[in-house]
């Protein structure tokens, strides 16, 4: 009996702690729902405060980032924008306050549309006010686009322009004893050369300065556009002497050559939106505000049975299904079919800001775009910041390709690495052996290394796929594969020089796409309702966004001074370059992907990453 009523005694307890669990998940839910209630839109100042990044589509929020260290807070570029167009016609909105201390930056393409639309509410006659401890190339783009650009006196203009080091690993990997098996087509294709050495080579070095220079000019063309009497030029050549010349002061220096208007603490600042938007004792700050995700639910709207369907393909393109910020081929299809099994639509838009990746996720893709066009749809393409290799191949069906100057495109290549162990073995006195009873049996050989018929074999394909792809692109632009082929091997360019190249076939951005896609269908005025081909988010996705968010809100905090501005966020870098290294070696064997395009948003280190990056201190 005694056993009984220790067991007896085990399970009341467990029920009543899975009761309390209950409750408290319970009263946490209510608690919740209560506090997600947006807040009323009155009267004050738009509160634009970017605390992170902005990107076509925003991840979707993990139960893991409740436990701190979660990913960066994600803002949809076209809520931003349609925020920004419908302030300048609304009186309750008084000023616009970009804050821009805890921004990580966006794709050039991105920060270019974002800055016209800060520029029409400028326009417009409302003052745009920006402030920031440290403005670097993305920040400044925004900054240099409002009527009055603020810096901490203790702050820092640092733009740099595009460039930096990439991570090499061939060095670590013979440490590791890793052999790297590389197979590609393309002289560019430089995707592969952090695998195989040390350096970059020649070719990459040449496609590299290409394009960046390109990216500089189209960033400097949007800043002086805002501001014609910043000295931009004289700056970036010569920081270190218009620091000295202003007696090391970086804040005055950055006052002397036209990049800001006023030099203050947040103090001042806050001071001066009070002026503006009116008083506010009990507001953080001191005067009225309009908290920004408050007003993109009162003021962005969108049609759910529009007759022009805007589906987007952003991130890495994965194989099967993927969550919003990862292109999952599955899922992307899949968005269109149901789009088109609904019936009503009559023009496709597809909205692209992705390198690439799986070859049989883009070619998935692909065809899921082409069954729209064989039901009579136009589609139009609408490139963001980066439509490269994959992201390019989704892109082929389109009757018409817009791209932006600044849009990092073309990395027509493929490649794969296959990793091979033999070496680490060795070095841990072990071997491998066994039979075969074809030449291909246990192939590839991951312990012993593929052998030369393997090899061989994967080649082949890594060249089959090469000539689809050049074959693809060749019909939709109307070339041939020979032609394509010049301007293919993986080489990068910039929109402006895929313009001419005949790549893509105008500039503008997503509202110049959903015109054309109107013309081509033949829709009237009124008849030109967008409908965005997304997953709703479920009950679970919003609770865990509305929790991280919060989260994030209490963690938020700037850079302290300006040389924190200028160091950036070695993080960011390292989880990025870390990220890249993991999934090439868990991805697809063959791929049509540009890594040297850069993340489509800003990466940060996983358990995962960080328990390899553990692993290899132990090795060490």
């Amino acid at each position: 009996m005694t056993f009984v009523r220790a067991i007896w005694k085990l399970l009341v307890g467990i029920k009543d702690a899975l009761v309390l669990l209950f409750m408290l998940l319970f009263f946490g839910l209510l608690y919740a729902g209560l506090s997600a209630r947006p807040t009323p839109v009155t009267d004050g100042v738009l509160a634009f405060k970017l605390d992170g990044s902005v990107v076509e589509q925003p991840a979707k929020a993990q139960l893991s980032e409740l436990a701190g260290g979660g990913r960066l807070k994600q803002y949809r570029l076209r809520d931003l924008i349609a925020a920004l167009d419908a302030a300048k016609g609304d009186d309750r909105v008084k000023a616009v306050a970009l804050d821009l201390d805890g921004f990580v930056g966006g794709g050039q393409t991105a920060m270019s549309d974002l800055s016209d639309a800060i520029r029409r509410v400028r326009t417009s006659g409302k003052p745009v006010l920006a402030y920031a401890t440290g403005y670097t190339n993305d920040g400044y783009q925004l900054g240099a686009a409002a009527s009055e650009v603020w810096l901490n006196p203790l702050g820092a203009v640092a733009i740099a322009g595009p460039g930096g080091a990439n991570l090499y690993f061939k060095g670590l990997l013979d440490k590791l004893g890793v052999t790297a098996n590389v197979y590609r087509v393309g002289t560019y294709k430089a995707a592969v050369e952090p695998f195989i050495r040390n350096d970059m080579s020649p070719a990459a070095r040449e496609n590299y300065q290409a394009f960046g220079q390109a990216l500089l000019e189209s960033w400097r063309d949007s800043v002086l556009r805002a501001r014609p009497q910043a000295k931009v030029d004289a700056f970036m050549k010569d920081m270190p002497g218009a620091v000295n010349a202003a007696g090391g002061d970086m804040a005055k220096a950055a006052l002397a050559a036209g990049l800001i208007d006023k030099i203050a603490d947040r103090r001042a600042f806050e001071a001066r939106l009070a002026q503006l938007g009116g008083t506010d004792d009990k507001a953080p700050g001191g005067y009225k505000s309009i908290k920004l995700e408050s007003y993109i639910k009162d003021r962005v709207k969108e049609t759910p049975r529009g007759p022009i369907g805007v589906v987007t393909i952003a991130g890495t393109i994965v194989d099967g299904k993927a969550p919003n910020g990862t292109a999952g081929g599955d899922s992307i299809a899949k968005l269109i079919d149901d789009g088109l099994r609904k019936g009503g639509l009559k023009a496709l838009v597809v909205r692209v800001d992705s390198p690439g990746g799986s070859v049989l996720a883009s070619e998935r893709i692909r065809q899921a775009i082409l069954a729209a066009k064989d039901q009579g749809l136009p589609v139009v393409v609408s490139m963001g910041s980066v439509a490269a290799s994959g992201g390019y191949w989704v892109s082929t069906p389109a009757d018409y390709i817009y791209a932006e100057p600044s849009t990092i495109t073309g990395s027509i290549g493929v490649f794969g690495i296959l990793p091979s162990f033999q070496g680490t073995l060795a070095k841990l006195g072990m071997g491998a052996d066994g039979i075969k009873t074809t030449p291909l049996s246990g192939e590839p050989d991951l312990l012993r290394g593929p052998s030369p018929d393997a090899s061989r074999l994967i080649q082949a394909s890594v060249e089959s796929i090469y000539r689809t792809f050049l074959g693809v692109v060749a019909q939709s632009r109307h070339k041939s594969p020979a032609d394509i082929d010049k301007i293919a091997q993986g080489r990068i360019w910039d929109g402006g020089t895929a313009h001419q190249l005949g790549l893509v076939d105008g500039f503008g951005g997503l509202p110049e796409a959903i015109a054309k896609a109107a013309e081509l269908a033949k829709l009237g005025k009124d008849d030109r309702d967008v409908r965005y081909l997304e997953r709703p988010p479920s009950f679970k996705d919003g609770l865990l966004e509305m929790l991280a968010s919060q989260d994030r809100d209490d963690d938020s905090a700037g850079p302290a001074d300006g040389f924190a501005a200028i160091g950036g966020r070695p993080d960011l870098e390292l989880a990025a370059m870390i990220a890249d290294l993991r999934s090439i070696l868990a991805g697809p064997r063959i791929q049509a992907r540009c890594l040297e395009c850069g993340p489509v948003a800003p990466t940060q280190l996983t358990r995962q990453d960080q328990g390899l990056l553990a692993a290899l201190a132990a090795w060490f």
